[in-house]
């Protein structure tokens, strides 16, 4: 099987201080170290995650996800899960993280939450 190229993009929010984080293909061990990097730098106010093109992700990029969930808690930023499939949700089910992330349906849900 061969591995589905990994792209993301980060684009301004309808808010001030708000950053979307569009994630496309499988987000894997493979391809985090790249968007790992980046998320340290990124330290907006509210920060969108977008997996809407997202097929699935394993332990390493839940890793990177609840890394900047834990940071984002620890300096009073928000963070949110948007566009979440029914495999990626499996996986937060099955780690007990779905009950800690703030997951939501859309981009506009999550800025009009944030």
């Amino acid at each position: 099987m061969l591995e589905q190229d990994f792209s993301y993009s980060i684009a301004n929010g309808a808010k001030d201080d708000t950053l979307i984080l569009h994630l496309t293909g499988p987000f894997t061990l493979g391809n985090i170290f790249q968007i790992q990097s980046e998320l340290r730098t990124l330290k907006p106010a509210v920060l969108i995650m977008n997996l809407e093109d997202v097929p699935f992700m394993d332990s390493a990029g839940l890793g990177v996800i609840m890394n900047y969930y834990v940071s984002a808690q620890n300096h009073g930023r928000k963070f949110y899960l948007c566009g979440v499939n029914e495999r990626v949700k499996a996986l937060l089910e099955l780690t007990k993280v779905d009950s800690v992330l703030h997951l939501s349906e859309s981009v506009e849900a999550a800025e009009a939450e944030g």
